[in-house]
């Protein structure tokens, strides 16, 4: 596998991270301004952005549909398990970022 598949699977990672974890602290701070529970709204904020996390960090949906076509029907192996292993880099900082918020608001978020 080449150098830029890491880079990419690095990115991938931090980029749902950051989305779950930015969107519910800063969603927070508009509950907490609109007089909500600041730690309800973000236990509920993470579980919402979970996905949304995944499919920023992925590049949209069309593009990973693509990658799965090209390998399921030109034979390439090796872009399905590309693909894969960026959805479950993925899939690891929406986990890592649901972990942390957790974590912060001692309560469970899964």
């Amino acid at each position: 596998m080449e150098e830029r598949f890491f880079a990419q699977f690095i990115h991938c990672f931090f980029i749902a991270f950051g989305v779950i974890l930015g969107g519910t602290l800063i969603g927070s701070v508009g509950a907490f301004a609109t007089g909500d529970a600041p730690f309800t709204e973000m236990a509920r904020l993470a579980r919402k952005l979970g996905i949304w996390g995944i499919v920023a960090a992925i590049g949209g949906t069309f593009d990973a549909i693509e990658n799965l076509q090209k390998g399921l029907i030109d034979g390439s192996s090796i872009d399905l398990l590309k693909q894969g292993l960026l959805i479950l880099s993925a899939m690891g900082g929406a986990k890592m970022a649901m972990v942390i918020i957790g974590w912060l608001i001692q309560e469970d978020v899964t």
